[in-house]
């Protein structure tokens, strides 16, 4: 089940706060607790609230502070978006998000308004937004003044924009003219559920959710208040300039209608406020007095003796152009206009089928797994235990710009091994805000535990004739000194390969620190960190052509990896033919190292051989593999090869543009991460993060 929704729109004044309160109140018939956010909110002056979190937050008294509903204002992501910053947003924005997962059973979500120009990026951020939550999403747009064709056109142009990134799970189009609803739901469904459930609503446009209340009109018009302060609720549903004489006027007034008219007409103010509490003439909603003009002091005092007064506003402006501010006015829900928010309520339970869109969100699972949302799993999951991690290569400075991001979020320990001069020139020189005095900076041969260290080290390897002289020379090289503190339990992981290679990286691994016990090849994983999934690709780093029962541990241990960093393993075996039809030694191998992980790990869901096509992508999945539950969406690729395995890896990461964490080692009893020398401090960042989880787990 999903822990929350997304409610979005494709342009301005589309009724979503109707939907938003329509769905907050099926929530709360469903679950005790339901939260409630807003990613980015329109700028506000100092100490003013966002009205659309100030009515839903205070009407159904959500316990939350409203510094959590909210992420970012409009100018503050527009900046951010200006400076290249925007993964900054989106990792906030889940940061925040997550904060009211784990409070609430129920999350929903709002995105923005469409109350500006650039309307493009707006629609791509509710996207993005959207999807690195793994939310399902409602669409909502509105129907007023536009022809079938066009509504059609934009819902279908929404529909299709959005579900190539994300789940719709309800398309909803508001403010539509009685008389064409059922004709344009009948449209829509045939040009959009040709191949999807898509649930289609279609809401009728309601006049009184329309229309703007006396104090929206206040408002607008910087108007004063004169009478009936405790009616500022009323809505205008028609309005009318008062001009002519009395009893002419008299016979334009309709029900809830605004009376416009200069403040020097007493006779129409008069005549206005009587036909109100006449049984023979509508009611009306109030009165503007433009002009700046003020009744006399006998009028005023005559109306102040009434026992019920509509509001009476004078505003500054002259009759002409309140009346177009006024016919302009977009009419907001907020707080403290009870009528409108039980209206809107009312409106969504009467035309949405909630059944229906209950059971689908209690029904839905989401396969999007984005890189962001991974990321974040991972900072919060090493922020849990904080663990010791050593960088051999402490002066590099991929290194050292990795251990300032490292440090700054205070997710591990961290020691720096190298000449500590020399790294304190290279922060100055490289302008790197790492702070000298939060890391553990040290030089194997000055190091209090050298000689320890050499002693340790001899007792280990003189079966293998080394001696003490040997020992020292050997602790001496940063990777030995790095992985000695790991056994000597002075650190809990080791980076390295930034500079050294993987033979440098893993030899005093492999010599003292060694396998688990069930273990019997170290391999290696990469966490392919693509647009709307994470995959695990092995091994693409340490072993060149591993026969059947190696492919088939490698297999195990890389769903065993995967599980335990929260993806669910479907692996997939590769080779060059898919099911039974390809032959040779190389199909064979994979064929028989599938077998074996069947008998290994009979729960284990596993599709051997098969092409790298068909384990990633459904439709040629089903077509060559129908019955395979591995097929088209394969989460653990396992390649035949080093050979095979590296270019792949590579050709993805560069032609995707995805994120290649790793790779990350398999099989040792505590974790050292081998780096490429071509790696990135993005890259060190994030390898240090996953080294620090399996620290965890050991």
């Amino acid at each position: 089940m999903s822990k929350g929704i997304y409610v979005a729109t494709i342009e301005p004044n589309s009724g979503k706060s109707v939907i938003v309160l329509g769905l907050m109140r099926m929530l709360l018939g469903k679950t005790a607790k339901v939260g409630y956010f807003r990613p980015i909110i329109e700028d506000l002056d100092e100490g003013e609230m966002d009205n659309h979190i100030n009515t839903v937050v205070s009407h159904f008294e959500i316990d939350i502070n409203y510094k959590n509903t909210f992420a970012f204002t409009r100018n503050e992501v527009l900046d951010l978006y200006n400076q290249g910053k925007s993964g900054k947003v989106i990792d906030e924005i889940i940061k925040k998000y997550k904060y009211l997962e784990s409070r609430f059973d129920f999350v929903l979500v709002e995105g923005t308004d469409f109350s500006h120009e650039n309307s493009s990026l707006e629609l791509d951020i509710n996207i993005l937004i959207s999807k690195n939550l793994s939310l399902p999403v409602i669409i909502v747009s509105q129907g007023d003044k536009k022809d079938l064709k066009s509504i059609v056109d934009s819902v279908q142009l929404a529909h299709d924009t959005f579900k190539g990134e994300v789940d719709v799970l309800s398309l909803i189009t508001n403010k539509v003219d009685v008389d064409q609803i059922s004709i344009l739901k009948e449209k829509l469904q045939k040009r959009i559920n040709t191949d999807t459930d898509t649930n289609i609503t279609v809401i009728p446009k309601i006049k009184s959710l329309a229309s703007p209340t006396i104090k929206e009109i206040v408002k607008n018009l910087n108007g004063n208040v004169l009478f009936g302060k405790d009616m500022v609720n009323n809505q205008a549903e028609n309005f009318s300039v008062g001009a002519m004489q009395l009893r002419n006027y008299l016979t334009h007034l309709k029900e809830n209608a605004l009376v416009i008219t200069p403040g020097d007409r007493a006779d129409i103010i008069l005549g206005a406020l009587q036909a109100h509490i006449s049984k023979n003439y509508p009611k009306i909603s109030g009165i503007i007095l433009t002009g700046g003009l003020i009744p006399e002091e006998s009028i005023l005092k005559l109306i102040e003796g009434l026992s019920s007064v509509v509001p009476i506003i004078s505003v500054k402006s002259g009759t002409f152009s309140v009346t177009n501010t006024i016919g302009k006015i977009k009419s907001k829900i907020y707080a403290d206009n009870i009528e409108k928010i039980e209206m809107s309520i009312a409106t969504f339970e009467k035309h949405v089928d909630t059944d229906k869109l209950s059971n689908d969100l209690i029904t839905f699972q989401s396969d999007i797994f984005t890189p962001r949302m991974f990321q974040y799993n991972l900072l919060q999951r090493a922020l849990n235990n904080k663990k010791h991690i050593v960088l051999p290569e402490g002066d590099d400075e991929r290194v050292l710009r990795a251990a300032a991001r490292l440090i700054d979020a205070q997710v591990v320990e961290l020691t720096l091994i190298g000449d500590e001069d020399l790294i304190k020139e290279r922060l100055i020189t490289l302008d790197i805000a790492l702070d000298t005095n939060k890391v553990n900076i040290v030089s194997p041969t000055k190091s209090p535990y050298f000689d320890d260290y050499v002693n340790t080290l001899y007792e280990l390897r003189k079966h293998k004739n080394v001696n003490l002289e040997m020992a020292r020379d050997m602790i001496s090289d940063v990777s030995y000194f790095g992985t000695m503190m790991i056994y000597k339990g002075h650190a809990d992981g080791m980076v390295s390969g930034a500079v050294h290679t993987t033979q440098h990286t893993l030899r005093p691994a492999l010599q003292f620190i060694k396998t688990k016990p069930d273990v019997n090849i170290v391999s290696s994983v990469f966490f392919m960190c693509l647009e709307d999934r994470i995959s695990v690709f092995g091994d693409c780093a340490i072993n060149p052509n591993p026969n059947a029962e190696q492919l088939a541990e490698i297999a195990i241990s890389s769903a065993e990896t995967a599980k335990n960093f929260g993806i669910e393993p479907k692996v997939a075996m590769l080779s060059y033919s898919s099911g039974a039809s390809g032959k040779g030694a190389d199909v064979e191998k994979v064929r028989e190292a599938t077998e074996i992980v069947k008998k290994l790990a009979p729960s284990l869901k596993i599709e051997g051989p098969i092409q790298y096509d068909a384990a990633v992508d459904m439709r040629i999945g089903k077509s060559k593999l129908p019955d395979s539950e591995v097929a088209g969406s394969a989460s653990v690729l396992i390649f035949p090869d080093l050979n095979t395995g590296n270019n792949t890896y590579k050709a993805v990461q560069r032609e995707t543009g995805a994120l290649a964490i790793g790779p990350v080692l398999q099989g040792l009893n505590k974790p050292v991460n081998n780096l490429s020398r071509g790696c990135t401090a993005d890259d060190i960042y994030s390898t240090v993060i996953i080294t620090a989880i399996q620290a965890q787990d050991l």
